[in-house]
């Protein structure tokens, strides 16, 4: 149950403090990304180095969370399998191979579009209906990040197309995790089935860099790539999803998404300061756009949080 005033929950602050920590913790997994990028290394390199990593602490909050539950049912493995591959191995991959073209700041802006994607998916899925506030939400929404994007087209060009329709792409492919997941979430537990299904998404990764690159590609890296890597898999995976369900079970889900809004800020500044992104007058408009939008959908909207694995 989401609570919005602190009398009414003892442990507002220490919810509201995780939940924004996590939220900038996943921010930052852009930021790495491009820096790893300086290095010459290409997304399916780039993403196995992170799975690998993060495949331990995953198999390990699957293991831990799933202490005194009953076994898994055929039924479960096979959602858990599907759940993996769209809201963590292709949303992930899209997101890594689009931050090749474009900004950390376009980027982070298209995957906050979640929960309008979720809103459509209910649409043409489940045949909910989309309110007039909630369509003119959306709208300002996607004109903020129509905003931001022709600008960085402008610098850029075609890769910034490629790159755009990519994290979108990824962005879509999440939310039909959020959509389905639902059902898993009430048998298993958040916690089992984000452990679950990440691990499942890691060994995925980790066949897709066997297929398609020698194994001579994981040795030939700049070593900056590998700490790049325990840092994005460790500070910007793991941690953040432990912190926002943490924050999700003191403050609530719409609130923890409502703080989710700290994260597009917190990679517009990251960007500027680590990676030298340019700020103007177009990102801050096309930002403000885009938050003013998500947060009229969410608050009138079906809920979401935010993403886990940003993909």
């Amino acid at each position: 149950m989401s609570v919005t005033t602190a009398p009414d929950h003892p442990h507002l602050t220490s919810g509201l403090l995780l939940a924004g920590a996590g939220s900038i913790a996943f921010s930052g997994k852009a930021i790495i990304v491009k820096l790893a990028y300086r290095y010459g290394v290409d997304a399916v390199t780039l993403i196995m180095y992170r799975m690998l990593f993060a495949l331990p602490l995953f198999l390990a909050l699957a293991w831990w969370s799933s202490r005194g539950k009953p076994p898994l049912t055929r039924h479960d493995w096979l959602g858990i399998v599907g759940l993996g591959f769209s809201g963590y191995y292709l949303a992930s991959f899209l997101d890594f191979w689009g931050l090749q073209y474009i900004s950390a700041s376009l980027e982070r802006l298209i995957l906050y579009l979640n929960p309008t994607l979720v809103l459509v998916l209910g649409w043409v899925l489940y045949k909910r209906r989309i309110t007039l506030l909630q369509g003119t939400a959306m709208a300002v929404s996607y004109a903020g990040v129509l905003l931001v994007f022709g600008h960085e087209a402008g610098l850029q060009g075609p890769d910034a197309v490629l790159g755009t329709v990519l994290v979108f792409l990824s962005a879509v492919s999440y939310a039909v995790y959020l959509v389905y997941s639902g059902e898993l979430v009430k048998r298993l537990g958040s916690l089992r089935l984000v452990g679950l299904a990440t691990s499942v998404a890691c060994v995925l990764v980790l066949v897709q860099f066997v297929l398609l690159r020698p194994m001579s590609d994981a040795f030939a890296v700049a070593p900056e790539v590998i700490w790049l890597s325990v840092l994005n898999a460790g500070a910007c995976t793991f941690a953040p999803v432990l912190m926002v369900m943490m924050g999700v079970e003191r403050i609530g889900s719409g609130l923890a998404a409502q703080t989710g809004m700290i994260g597009p800020m917190s990679t517009i500044l990251m960007g500027v300061l680590i990676l030298g992104e340019p700020f103007n007058g177009w990102i801050l408009v096309g930002t403000v756009l885009v938050m003013g939008g998500v947060f009229m959908v969410s608050r009138f909207g079906q809920r979401t949080l935010p993403p886990p694995v940003g993909k």
